[in-house]
């Protein structure tokens, strides 16, 4: 997909946010308390970080609050140990009442900042982020949540310009670095994109297929767009094919993505094509999918696509699926993607599996015009990298077994390449 899901960008600076939120809670001052009750903090604290025991720490804190209701650091401490234990809204009470009682006091914004982010509530997280520079404009803590939220929430540039600037006075800070080179990929709001697929058929056709496309997208605030224009011959013909998609976002949890494209060189492309998808941001770095697909030859093909998306670490799994309609002739079709990122996002090797021909495939989906049931098997594997951050490579290869005629199969490989240029 051209567009950065926000599974993506959310685990960007994840890894940041949590090593910060945890050396600021280990971090908080017990001064002005109780010689007893500064123990108990400090016993608190050594019950969550080291034994991982969140429910007796939660206790031990309500504790200390019941003889000093006033102690702002553990009721502070207790509505992180509420998010830790799996209580959100609870945690965003409590810390929500901290500040109140407690204006001028910075940890307070930032537990805030920190859990109101993890619950992706940008808006709001960006909002405490903000009240808490105005009690500490120096904190660097703060500037670097301000900078990570950012960045979670689209204003890539934004998020750059404040990284940069706290780099300035703290050169060797790794994270920031990391956080920088990552964001200094996603701060382009435009590219230009080459590619070009070559198929080659042992049987099937006597010539090579040869599609080549380019293509311009720009990053709005609705979401990503994007306009093509593509070149084929195939079948001995030649044409031309004109596109346009978007994926508008609906909200923090949903996007879509819509396309539509016409060429007046039937069979080289199809007449019209088609989609729609509705896209669902789950828990847990899931992504739901659910869509369909037109297409017009000489009639209409109608695919009804679900698909399922899960990160594990570095690695993204996606299962798709796609049910024709009206014709029990046409196969289905069916494909597992797994990438493995490297540096960044556009730094990844993948691997895909399927069978049937797969609708959003450019340089396969004309085979959908045909009376044949399409026995397909397919696999293959990619390598996408950057170069210098505005410079995106890729190279993509995919062997496929197809079964073209009654009881009759033939062979064919597919070699696609990309270069993008992005400002």
């Amino acid at each position: 997909m051209g567009v950065i899901s926000s599974s993506v960008k959310y685990s960007l600076s994840k890894a940041i946010l949590v090593t910060v939120a945890l050396l600021v809670a280990i971090s908080f001052k017990s001064s002005g308390q109780s010689g007893s009750l500064a123990t108990d903090f400090q016993k608190a604290r050594q019950i969550a970080f080291e034994q991982k025991d969140y429910t007796s720490a939660i206790q031990l804190c309500k504790q200390i609050l019941q003889q000093d209701p006033s102690y702002a650091d553990a009721e502070i401490f207790l509505g992180r140990l509420y998010y830790w234990n799996g209580s959100p809204d609870s945690a965003i009470v409590i810390l929500g009442q901290a500040f109140t009682q407690h204006p001028t006091n910075a940890d307070a914004a930032l537990a805030l900042a920190d859990i109101l982010y993890f619950e992706k509530d940008y808006e709001q997280a960006l909002l405490y982020a903000g009240k808490g520079l105005a009690i500490d404009p120096q904190s660097r803590e703060l500037l670097t949540r301000k900078a990570t939220i950012l960045a979670a929430s689209g204003n890539y540039k934004q998020a750059y310009l404040l990284t940069d600037s706290l780099l300035l006075t703290e050169p060797g800070n790794g994270q920031l670095q990391a956080l920088r080179t990552q964001l200094r990929d996603y701060s382009y709001t435009s590219r230009v994109e080459v590619t070009y697929d070559y198929t080659y058929f042992d049987k099937q056709f006597n010539d090579a297929w040869h599609l080549a496309g380019i293509s311009y997208g720009r990053q709005t605030k609705m979401g990503p767009v994007n306009a093509r224009v593509s070149y084929a011959n195939r079948f001995a013909k030649q044409g031309l094919q004109f596109e346009a998609e978007a994926y508008p976002k609906l909200s923090k949890a949903f996007y879509t993505y819509t396309s539509i494209a016409y060429s007046n060189d039937l069979p080289v492309f199809p007449t019209l094509r088609a989609g729609l998808s509705l896209y669902a941001n789950l828990p847990k770095a899931w992504e739901a999918e659910g869509g369909v697909r037109y297409l017009n030859f000489d009639s209409d093909v109608w695919v009804y696509t679900f698909g399922a998306g899960k990160y594990i670490g570095n690695f993204w799994f996606n299962g798709r699926m796609y049910f024709t309609q009206g014709n029990d002739d046409l196969a289905n079709a069916y494909s597992l993607t797994t990438r493995y990122y490297l540096k960044r996002a556009d730094n990844y090797a993948s691997v895909i599996l399927g069978w049937g021909v797969s609708p959003d495939d450019r340089a396969q989906a004309v085979r959908l015009n045909t009376t044949s049931k399409l026995n397909t098997f397919k696999a293959g594997a990619g390598y996408r990298f950057t170069l210098n951050t505005r410079h995106v490579l890729g190279i993509n290869g995919t062997y496929e077994n197809v079964e073209y005629l009654p009881d009759t199969k033939g062979n064919q490989v597919n070699i696609s390449t990309l270069y993008q240029f992005r400002f």
